[in-house]
């Protein structure tokens, strides 16, 4: 379907949009497991981090482990307001294992919090080209990029995506209630 023009209840929504997080996921019943667990079904954040941080200073884990583990106390670092400490944990795991897709995703939600949106672009469309498992949140984070740097078309189609990928995703679905599709006069579009 084509459109003509698409426009938006409320640009300022976009702005207001949370991005969101992908865990990485670690097997077996450990401390880095744990962590995952803390970073993909919430929980208190600072409890998180601890276990997290155990596991990387007290456990022997496999380089991939290591690298997801680093990334998931970054989502929980995130969610504590450290943006800084997300980021130095983002870059240490995408150091070692750069085919982490999830972990160029997590790491351009919160240049999306810090409002550096070319960064955030960037590491978002890396995460949908190395095969992120969660792609739905990756569209979801471009749409609101997309939309903070002036690209509505882009970011209702990116919202869209992400609700056709997972049909359930209210955070999508409430953005799209946002937009409205206007069709030349005529009937062409």
């Amino acid at each position: 379907m084509k459109f003509r023009e698409l426009s938006v209840i409320t640009a300022a929504a976009a702005l207001l949009a949370m991005p969101a997080h992908a865990a990485i996921t670690v097997l077996g019943d450990s401390l880095a497991h744990n962590c995952f667990e803390a970073a993909e079904f919430g929980g208190d954040p600072d409890q998180g981090i601890e276990t997290c941080t155990y596991a990387l200073e007290g456990t022997a884990l496999t380089i991939t482990d290591r690298a997801a583990t680093l990334v998931n106390r970054g989502i929980l670092r995130s969610r504590n307001d450290d943006s800084a400490g997300a980021l130095d944990d983002y870059n240490r795991g995408l150091t070692l294992d750069a085919s982490l897709g999830e972990g160029y995703i997590d790491r351009g939600a919160t240049f999306i919090v810090l409002q550096r949106y070319n960064d955030a672009l960037t590491d978002i469309d890396k995460g949908i080209t190395l095969g992120a498992k969660r792609p739905e949140i990756a569209y979801y984070d471009r749409a609101i990029v997309d939309e903070a740097l002036g690209d509505v078309r882009g970011a209702y189609e990116d919202y869209k995506k992400a609700v056709e990928i997972e049909p359930n995703f209210t955070l999508a679905n409430e953005q799209l209630v946002r937009f409205k599709v206007i069709r030349k006069p005529g009937g062409g579009t």
